[in-house]
């Protein structure tokens, strides 16, 4: 009776082990697809445009850390203050915000934020008329 009582405890041991292993393998399998499909950290660059490639839809912006070239999708919002543009209203030497995300080796534009030329050429002629009146 011993020996049978014995038997079967170290059988539902031998059980809940294994269970245990396929357990935890099961929770490692679920997790290592999540890691991958993580979405990509969304990048910023504020500078000039240096370059506008309609035909390859791409913009490329001279930031403070360098150049960025970002692709432009169907997804990507182009937008003028309140207004919405397209590429073909962004041109070499506008001010912009460029919000980027990379994915395989290439840069997609997210947004573009164009500065509007009007209140630019405002800024630069306000510090221009101060100097003068401090004589």
């Amino acid at each position: 009776m011993k020996k049978a009582l014995a038997l079967i405890i170290s059988v539902l041991f031998v059980f809940a082990v294994a269970s245990m292993s396929f357990a935890a393998e099961e929770k490692k399998a679920e997790t290592a697809p999540m890691e991958k499909k993580s979405p990509a950290k969304v990048k910023q660059v504020t500078g000039e445009v240096t370059a506008v490639d309609a035909k390859a839809k791409t913009v490329t912006v001279k930031g403070k850390k360098g150049d960025v070239t970002a692709m432009i999708d169907d997804k990507t919002k182009i937008m003028m203050g309140k207004d919405t543009k397209t590429l073909a209203d962004v041109k070499a030497g506008d001010k912009v915000t460029l919000k980027y995300s990379e994915a395989d080796g290439k840069m997609m534009a997210k947004s573009i934020a164009v500065k509007p030329a009007e209140k630019m050429m405002e800024k630069k002629m306000e510090p221009a008329a101060k100097p003068a009146e401090k004589k």
